[in-house]
Parts: structure tokens; C-alpha cells; sequence
């Protein structure tokens, strides 16, 4: 007694006609169902090529679409043809051209010889599968399907709606409980039988061929008629992605699916040599024993999922532009963002740079060029500094900029006279820490040479661009570490926000910090907010710089000393 093989082929025939003679010279009979579809001339060369083996034979010939009774039809003409033609064979395994056998005939053959009256075939009611793909569990079994998903989609969801609207249902036949699986399935001869033989067939093919996906549903429903003995499982890996597409195995899988000690794997890639010629090699018996568990790389596979799904934190890539609201994370990496800090600091880049180690940028988003450090034209990942380049998609740049460096702290300065359309990304992202002095943009103008007309009026223009970007940082969807300070309160206790910044960014092993940046003069500055107000422009984002009290530029020492890289 053995196991005869029946194969649904349609491409890749020379990987076929190799697994075929494989089986077959281990004693195995084989039936092939090859597509109608295939042309002649290349379907000849193929029985051709097969013909010295008395035990490999070829069926009535089906034009097969996805989805339709087609498949189920030519797995029942060559099941006949096997039972009818090989006596010998006590189990039926239904496999397809891109199947390869992950182990040894004979230790198939002794899995089944030490359980004859099993049935390994998938077999779960509609209730209970979680795999289906498309919205149609329960549906399939209840409405009628005259035309094919994928070559006529649009009457096939027309056709669906008008019947969901009409409230039409289909009877199902007296004594069916509709039940779902895996397409591929190894079972009994006698269930086999029983069920090609029965003599309401008629009356269950007829169904069938209205329902959605029947090589999924006919002999996974019928098998519960014939059979108590079944375990719901495949001998088969296939595994399947987040569109219920198959998962192709190609030559780096190798050891993947060893690991699994599956009999049988599905889909091969037709060019994956290493795999054919391992897998087909007799003297390789890595998994000779074992029982079959694709649950050890099940994780494997979820991952991969979940990656095709969510994609890699902060990765946008033309294949996998991923929708709103998916994706694990905006950026890939921690970032840092200082506003208003060199309008109050005098070379404050570089003294940050001394201070934490981090790679610190100017202002990469103002409206000349973005500033990378260094004063370098083109960054990691040849990013250009070019204004209009930048632009064209200003978040892209900065989730480019921070995947480009992953591992090395970046850190750039923000302000108001920046475009400001990555408000909203750095708010809403983890991996952002927002320091903001706000008003810091009035030292600017404040030590300019330019009309106080259009000091006033770049004022109201600035003061309004920021007001609007603190109300975003303020805003209830924040998810980045943000800390607000006014000029007026940062001044009087600086030594404090920049031991926080420092603490955050810089590593824990760290000395003493002795000195600030050094601040810029601001001798005059209470007096020039004045000056605006006398204007009739209301400076209110700098905090409370009374006239004549001017504000103290050299912080007095204290008594606790303040961390430093």
C-alpha cells in the first residue's frame, strides 16, 4: 500500500515533471491535471517527457479559473482516475505543479501507513475561520456566483449587492454543514470514494457550483459526511499574506523550511534551484521522524505580515506608502528640535555640539536652504539642501533625514520664519523632543538694521506663525516630548531648561556643567518691545520685560552644579 499523488498543473512544467518523477520512482502513482489552457505544444513535450513511468498518467483536461468549480471538477476527474487505475494507493494527496516535497517519500509513506483511517484535510466551520480574505464567510454558502472575482470583479460585486438587496439566499442541501480549509488535503481511499461515489453528488455538485471558492469548501463540507476520523490540518505549508495571496519560498527560505518538517510545501519559485535540488536529492534526510509543525515559523511569517502591513518605523517607501494612521512610528530614530535658541544664543550649534555629541544642524527648513551641519550641500542619503528640492515634500525630508542617520542623534533648529508644514508631524511623533523659547525671534529683529515700520510688521507676521505653532504643540494629539518656555522665564532661570535638555539628549555618563551658552546683548531690548507696542503690535509670546529692567545675560552661579557631557 501507498500514497498516489494527484497534481494540478497549469505552469512551470518542467518543475512539475520533475516532482512527478520523483514520486513516481519512489514507488508512488501519480495522476496530472494539466490546465486546457496550457498549449499544446508546450503540454506535449510534457507527457512526453514523462511517458517512461508507468505509474505517472495524465487526466481529462479543465480550463481552470481561480475561484470557480473548474479546480474542484479537474481534482475530481483525476481522484477517479487515480482509484480507478491504482489500487495500491490507500491515501490520495492533492498537490499542485509548484509543490515540492520537503522529505523523503518513505517517510511520508510510513506518517500514513501508522494511520490508515486518517484524513488530513482542513475542515472548519464558518463560525471559526479567522483566515478568510475578501468579507464573504457565511455569504459564499448562501448566494449564487455566475462570474469569476478576479476577471469580472465589477458583475461579480454588482451581482453581490443586488442579491444582499433583494434578500436572496440559496438552500443548502439537507445534511451539509457548510465547512471552509486549505485547498490541499491528503485523504482515505475510502473517503475518497464515498464521496465521488455518493449518490447525491449530483445534487452537492450542483450546489458547489454556485458557491464562492468551492476547492475551499466541497470536499472540506463533504469529508464530515463520510468520515469521524479527520484531523483538521494540512500535510501542506502554504502560507498566505495579508490579501490572501500565497507566500512564493525561494532559495534563502531553505532553512526556514526545514525548520517547519512539513511533507509538502507550496508556492516555489520555478528558478529556485538550491531548493529543487535539495529537496529532491535522496541522500538528504535532514527531518526523517518528525512530526510536522509550520507553527515554528508561523512567527516568522506574522512578522513578515506585519511588516508588509505597517512597514518599518519611519520608512516611506513607493511600494508601501503606507494610509493615515498606519504604520508603527512617523521617524525611525529619537530627534531634537531647538526654536528660538540661536535667535538668544551666540553660537549655541556649536556649543551643543560640545555638550551631548549629537550631529546639530541650523535651521534645515528655512526659506534660503536648509542649513545641514557642517554648511554641507548634500547630506546622508543625498539630500540636498536645495529650498525648492526640500519643499516638494518637506515631511518626506525630515523622516528621510532621521532614517538616513539612524543611530546618531540629530538635532535642528526650528522657528517661525521656517516653513512650517512639519508642524503637525513632530507634535504627533514619539520619537520628537520640542524644546521652544518663545518670542526668541523678536532678538533677531531686534538687533537688524532695517525700519521699524517693517520690524513692526515682520513682528505681527512672525508672532502670529508661531502663536499658531504652539497652539498645534499644545494640542490634546501631541505624542512628542515638548517643553514651552517664554523668553522672559527661560532668562531667568536658564541654567535649569538647559539641564533638562542636556539630561535628555546627552548619555548618563556625564561631568559637571560649569557655563552656558553665551547669551546675546540684549541692553535695550524691554525698551524696543515698548517701541512695538507704541506701534500698535502687542509682543505677547516673550513673557513680561517690564521698561527699564533690563534682562540679566550672565546667570549668577549657583550652589548645585549642573550636568555636561
Amino acid at each position: 500500500m501507498t500514497v498516489g499523488f494527484v497534481m494540478l498543473v497549469h505552469t512551470a512544467l518542467h518543475r512539475a515533471e520533475q516532482v512527478a518523477r520523483h514520486w513516481a520512482t519512489h514507488g508512488c502513482p501519480v495522476v496530472i491535471h494539466v490546465d486546457r489552457r496550457v498549449k499544446k505544444e508546450n503540454y506535449q513535450p510534457f507527457v512526453d517527457s514523462l511517458s517512461d513511468l508507468d505509474n505517472v498518467v495524465f487526466s481529462k483536461r479543465h480550463a481552470c479559473d481561480w475561484g470557480t468549480w473548474s479546480l474542484v471538477a479537474a481534482s475530481q476527474d483525476a481522484s477517479e482516475l487515480m482509484l480507478s487505475r491504482f489500487p495500491e494507493a490507500r491515501h490520495v494527496y492533492l498537490s499542485s505543479g509548484s509543490c515540492l516535497p520537503l522529505r523523503p517519500v518513505e517517510d511520508l509513506k510510513q506518517y500514513l501507513a501508522a494511520r490508515p483511517m486518517t484524513n488530513f484535510i482542513e475542515s472548519v466551520t464558518t463560525e471559526d475561520v479567522p483566515w478568510t480574505v475578501g468579507g464573504l464567510d457565511a455569504e459564499r454558502f448562501t448566494l449564487r456566483f455566475p462570474f469569476s472575482w478576479k476577471k469580472q470583479r465589477r458583475l461579480f460585486d454588482k451581482y453581490v449587492a443586488f442579491q444582499r438587496k433583494i434578500g436572496y439566499r440559496r438552500k443548502i442541501p439537507d445534511g451539509l454543514v457548510p465547512h471552509l480549509g486549505s485547498q490541499w488535503w491528503c485523504l482515505t481511499r475510502q473517503t475518497l470514494s464515498a464521496i465521488l461515489e455518493d449518490p447525491e453528488r449530483k445534487t452537492y455538485d450542483a450546489y458547489f457550483k454556485r458557491v464562492w471558492i468551492p476547492d475551499e469548501s466541497y470536499y472540506q463540507t463533504l469529508v464530515r459526511i463520510y468520515s469521524n476520523n479527520i484531523e483538521s490540518r494540512s500535510l501542506t505549508l502554504s502560507k498566505f499574506d495579508y490579501q490572501g495571496k500565497p507566500h512564493i519560498f525561494y532559495d534563502d527560505h531553505l532553512q526556514l523550511l526545514r525548520r517547519s518538517d512539513c511533507f509538502v510545501a507550496r508556492k516555489m519559485w520555478p528558478k529556485a534551484e538550491r531548493l529543487y535540488a535539495t529537496f529532491l536529492n535522496t541522500d538528504v534526510n535532514p527531518m526523517k521522524g518528525a512530526e510536522p509543525n509550520p507553527g515554528k515559523i508561523d512567527r516568522i511569517f506574522s512578522k513578515a505580515v506585519e511588516r508588509r502591513v505597517m512597514g518599518r518605523e519611519g520608512l516611506y517607501m513607493q511600494s508601501r506608502l503606507p494610509s493615515h494612521g498606519k504604520g508603527h512610528g512617523k521617524t525611525s530614530a529619537p530627534y531634537s528640535i531647538f526654536e528660538g535658541f540661536t535667535d538668544l544664543f551666540e553660537d549655541f550649534d556649536l556649543w551643543l555640539t560640545r555638550a551631548v555629541g549629537a550631529r546639530v544642524h541650523g535651521h534645515l527648513f528655512a526659506p534660503e536652504r536648509a542649513e545641514f551641519s557642517g554648511g554641507q550641500k548634500l547630506f546622508s542619503g543625498a539630500q540636498s539642501d536645495h529650498a525648492a528640492l526640500r519643499d516638494y515634500n518637506p515631511l518626506g525630508f525630515l523622516t528621510s533625514l532621521i532614517w538616513n542617520t539612524r543611530g546618531e542623534r540629530q538635532c535642528f533648529m526650528f522657528g517661525p520664519r521656517d516653513n512650517q508644514a512639519i508642524s503637525w508631524l513632530v507634535a504627533t511623533d514619539p520619537n520628537a523632543q520640542i524644546s521652544v523659547i518663545t518670542g526668541a525671534w523678536a532678538v533677531t529683529l531686534f538687533r537688524s538694521n532695517r525700519s521699524f515700520t517693517e520690524i513692526r510688521r515682520e513682528a505681527a507676521r512672525l508672532q502670529k506663525i508661531e502663536a499658531e505653532h504652539i497652539e498645534i504643540l499644545r494640542s490634546q494629539h501631541v505624542k512628542a516630548r515638548v517643553r514651552i518656555w517664554t523668553m522672559a522665564d527661560f532668562i531667568e532661570s536658564q541654567m535649569e531648561p538647559l539641564q533638562a535638555i542636556i539630561d535628555e539628549i546627552g548619555p548618563r555618563n556625564v561631568r559637571r556643567l560649569t557655563e552656558a551658552p553665551r547669551m546675546r546683548d540684549l541692553t535695550g531690548f524691554s525698551q524696543f518691545l515698548q517701541n512695538l507696542k507704541n506701534q500698535g503690535m502687542k509682543p505677547h509670546l516673550m513673557g513680561d520685560f517690564p521698561v527699564g529692567s533690563e534682562p540679566d545675560t550672565h546667570p549668577r552661579e549657583r550652589k548645585r552644579p549642573y550636568l555636561v557631557k
